[in-house]
This record gives structure tokens, C-alpha cells and sequence, in this order.
């Protein structure tokens, strides 16, 4: 059975800020772009690796109802109070134990992608630091 890999692009608008890093420490807006990558056996009857309606239920809980409109820093309780800083590279991180919790049997998450800007992305596939 063939191996393919499926990608559903979510926007949302979000503000944050990054303390001690000059202009970026005052709250700042992104209409910012994640494009999910999930994984799995071709299902030739199904078309495809999973039912997309599925998918955009899962991301559109876990991504666009817990972070469009929203203060990062403030309204996220994973990033509040200091708990992670709310850059591109955590956000990643973030998105992936959310989305990756909720995915059908057989299918697993590939890659995590938060674009910030045209020439900003974090990405994250997963892996521990060893």
C-alpha cells in the first residue's frame, strides 16, 4: 500500500509579543499561516489518506477556535504568564501535541509549518531533542 501525504493550509489572525526583543516586545499582530502535513496508507476506495472533513474539524478546534482574534501571551494558558515564549518555533510545538492528539487511527502528523510573514516560517516535525 502506497504512503501519502496530505496538507491543509489554516489561517488566523493572532496578536503576541516576544518580551526583550525590541520592537517585537510590544504586542504585534500576524495573519499568520500553519499548513499541516499529515501522513498515512493510501486507502484507494476512501481517495485519500483521511476524510478531510475530519481534518478540518480537528484544525479548526485545535487552531482557529483556540487562536484567531486572540492575544497569544494572554488568552492562551500554554503560553500565559511567561510559560513559553509565543514565538513561531513554539507555536509549531504547540499546534503539534494539539492536532497529533486528535487524529483518526492510522494516520500520523508529519510536519507542523507557522508561517509569521513572506519570509518567516517555523517548522516542526516532531522529533525530540536529543
Amino acid at each position: 500500500m502506497a504512503t501519502a501525504y496530505l496538507t491543509r493550509i489554516v489561517e488566523f489572525t493572532a496578536t503576541h509579543r516576544l518580551p526583550g526583543e525590541g520592537k517585537a516586545a510590544a504586542d504585534h499582530s500576524h495573519r499568520y499561516q500553519c499548513r499541516i502535513t499529515v501522513t498515512g496508507p493510501l486507502q484507494a476506495e476512501a481517495g485519500g489518506v483521511t476524510s478531510l472533513a475530519q481534518l478540518d474539524t480537528l484544525l479548526a478546534r485545535e487552531i482557529t477556535a483556540r487562536l484567531d482574534g486572540r492575544n497569544i501571551n494572554d488568552d492562551v494558558p500554554e503560553f500565559a504568564d511567561g510559560r513559553r515564549k509565543a514565538t513561531g518555533e513554539a507555536l509549531a510545538v504547540y499546534l503539534w501535541d494539539r492536532v497529533a492528539a486528535g487524529l483518526p487511527a492510522g494516520v500520523r502528523l508529519h510536519a507542523v509549518r507557522v508561517q509569521e510573514g513572506p519570509h518567516l516560517y517555523s517548522e516542526y516535525f516532531g522529533e525530540p531533542w536529543p
